[in-house]
């Protein structure tokens, strides 16, 4: 164990020599978080995968507009809709589309399911060494030592071929979400005394059926919740290369890393609370809400408790009311419009309108009290995280596997800008820091 007195005073040291003075950000110009100062984004490569429409500019000026989410240049309600309409699962087909630039006829389709089915089934030695013996208490690090090991059981992990980095794909793509699920039920024993559960993917189901029958005791669920998980993994599949963990891809393929290793820290980079784990903030803080709001239906004391959050006499102290506001989105995200109907609809199936009607409380009152408490702030919407905890929690799924779910329709994108930034070949990506002290010689010992 280290001393933490040690620890406290090198931590200090650690701090002064560390310290920026945050004014010198604007001296230089310096575009943190890869921002301009009006808050668009940097244009650093161009990309034909998806794209994320949230405002427009006019004239130098943002001009906020409703959300939209291509897919290939297909707005993914589309793409929803039609699923709905033909009364079918989407997420293979959004997969399809991510990766080989058009929509499948339906051979291509039934092709790409039975490829993806006989992918689901990881090898047993895979499954007992890289997940099942060695347990974590974190799923998103348990997956992500998975995919690492899935590199030693690959004859040709480090070519970087096209169709090297496809099979790879097909592979992981098909392989998540049984990661995922084995993942929790090896926490669930080792760390929460609960049976080991382990029973094989259903080649005759598809991705949302079976993570759903994985992690269930009785493997069952209607058609609703696999409708609704389908949506989830639809709606997280793709968010432009610039989201945090698509751009992390880009940056370790430019290195030529494998695909393994690439996608592993594009695991990691989306376990972070400001990214994928952010739904898990919103949870923790509509846990407090239901406990401090005496009845979920009345608007006046939704507003008047969300204020106090927004003026940090409550909530975790931020200010900030989660599952609102978005860096690209102004008038309204359409992963939370497209995940909204299906949280109604289960909350509706589950007796739980009320609660239902708190989140959409908070939807409709928060940005006016957001601008009210801080008024340099405009354009705030509901972001899908507002809901995806709700109908996750509605679906019975624990929350250990919130952002693991993420994942597992995440995956695709990661995969599909790997390849784009293998075929196009560009080169390192490697920006600019600008150094800030002073050259100073170096003292020999006796002289410190």
């Amino acid at each position: 164990m280290i001393d933490p007195a040690w620890l406290k005073a090198r931590a200090e040291d650690v701090r002064r020599a560390d310290a920026i003075d945050p004014a010198l950000y604007q001296k230089y110009n310096v575009k943190r978080g890869l921002r301009n100062g009006d808050g668009t984004g940097v244009l650093v490569g161009l990309t034909t995968i998806g794209h994320v429409h949230g405002y427009m500019v006019s004239e130098g000026d943002k001009v906020a507009v409703p959300g939209q989410l291509f897919y290939r240049g297909i707005d993914v309600e589309q793409l929803v809709r039609n699923c709905e309409r033909e009364q079918r699962f989407g997420f293979e087909e959004c997969a399809y589309l991510l990766l080989f630039g058009a929509l499948p006829n339906k051979a291509q389709l039934e092709e790409w399911q039975m490829l993806l089915a006989e992918h689901r089934r990881l090898p047993d030695g895979f499954k007992e060494n890289a997940i099942i013996r060695s347990p974590g208490k974190d799923l998103m690090n348990s997956i992500a030592r998975a995919v690492l090991t899935a590199y030693t059981y690959d004859t040709t992990p480090d070519l970087l071929d096209i169709e090297t980095n496809l099979r790879q794909a097909v592979e992981l793509i098909a392989g998540f979400p049984t990661i995922a699920a084995y993942a929790y039920q090896a926490k669930a024993h080792y760390h929460l005394g609960q049976s080991l559960m382990i029973r094989y993917p259903d080649p005759q189901k598809g991705t949302a059926e079976n993570l759903l029958a994985l992690i269930r005791e009785d493997g069952k669920c209607t058609r609703l919740e696999a409708e609704t998980l389908d949506l989830a993994l639809i709606i997280h599949a793709e968010h432009g290369g610039g989201n945090n963990s698509s751009f992390v891809t880009h940056v370790v393929t430019s290195a030529f890393s494998d695909m393994y290793a690439t996608v592993a820290a594009a695991t990691l980079s989306l376990k972070g609370s400001r990214h994928g784990g952010a739904n898990l903030r919103t949870m923790r803080q509509m846990a407090e809400m239901k406990q401090n709001i005496r009845k979920w239906t009345d608007q006046g004391e939704v507003a008047d408790y969300l204020e106090k959050i927004s003026k940090k006499q409550a909530g975790d102290g931020t200010g900030l009311i989660y599952g609102l506001g978005h860096a690209v989105y102004t008038l309204s995200d359409p992963r939370a419009v497209l995940l909204k109907e299906k949280a109604r609809a289960l909350a509706e199936a589950n007796g739980r309108q009320d609660e239902f009607a708190l989140y959409d409380a908070i939807e409709t009152l928060g940005p006016e009290i957001i601008r009210k408490v801080h008024p340099g702030a405009k354009d705030v919407c509901a972001n899908v995280d507002l809901y995806s905890g709700f109908v996750y929690d509605m679906l019975n799924i624990p929350q250990d596997l919130y952002t693991p779910l993420f994942a597992v329709g995440r995956v695709v994108g990661w995969c599909a800008h790997r390849m784009e930034e293998l075929y196009n070949s560009g080169p390192i990506i490697r920006p600019a820091y600008k150094p800030i002290f002073k050259s100073r010689d170096y003292l020999p010992m006796a002289e410190r």
